[in-house]
C-alpha cells in the first residue's frame, strides 16, 4: 500500500498576473514599513540609510554620500527600484506557487513564501555584494526578517487574490473580493 501525499510536481498552470502584481505592491509596502521600524527603533540606524543604498544601485556610489540627509530624488529612485523589484519577486513567487500547486493550502503557500524570502535575502545581501559592496553593511537579522515577511505576505496575498479560472464571460471580478 502506497501513501500518496498531495503532489507538488511541475504543471503548466499560469499564475494570475494581476493578483501577483498587487501582492507585490502590498508586500513591498509591508516590507518598507517593517524595515523602517526595525532599522530606526531596533537597530538604531537612520531610516534614510537604506533608500540611499537602494538608489546607489542605479545612481552609483555618489548616492551613498550623506545618507542621513533627505533627498526627494534619492527617495523616488529608491521607491521605484524597490517596488519594481517587489513586483518582480512577487511575480516570480506566483509562478512558483502556480506551477507547482503550492496554493493547495495557506500553510504550504506560507512556507514557500518564507523560503522564497530567505532566498531573496541571500541573493541580495550575499550574491549581489560583488556588484554593490555596500549591501554587505545591511546584513543583519532585521533585514533578513523583513525579507521573510515579504515572502509570506506576497505568497498569502497572492493565494487569497488569485483567480484560478477566469470567467468565460470575459468579465473580470475584483481581486479584493
Amino acid at each position: 500500500m502506497e501513501l500518496h501525499l498531495h503532489s507538488h510536481h511541475f504543471t503548466h498552470r499560469m499564475p494570475d498576473w494581476r493578483a501577483a502584481v498587487w501582492a507585490g505592491v502590498v508586500a513591498g509596502t509591508a516590507f518598507l514599513i517593517l524595515g523602517a521600524f526595525l532599522m530606526a527603533v531596533v537597530t538604531g540606524q537612520d531610516p534614510m540609510v537604506q533608500p540611499h543604498m537602494i538608489a546607489a544601485s542605479i545612481l552609483g556610489r555618489g548616492a551613498l554620500q550623506s545618507p542621513e540627509s533627505f533627498s526627494i530624488g534619492i527617495v523616488l529612485v529608491a521607491f521605484a527600484v524597490h517596488f519594481a523589484l517587489a513586483i518582480l519577486f512577487a511575480v516570480v513567487l506566483s509562478l512558483i506557487i502556480a506551477s507547482f500547486s503550492f496554493d493547495s493550502s495557506f500553510a504550504m503557500a506560507s512556507i514557500v513564501g518564507i523560503v522564497f524570502g530567505l532566498v531573496v535575502y541571500l541573493l541580495n545581501f550575499y550574491g549581489l555584494t560583488r556588484l554593490f559592496p555596500w549591501f554587505a553593511e545591511a546584513r543583519n537579522w532585521a533585514t533578513a526578517l523583513t525579507h521573510l515577511v515579504f515572502g509570506v505576505v506576497a505568497a498569502d496575498l497572492y493565494m487569497r487574490w488569485e483567480r484560478r479560472e477566469i470567467q468565460s464571460s470575459g468579465a473580470d471580478s475584483d481581486i479584493m473580493g
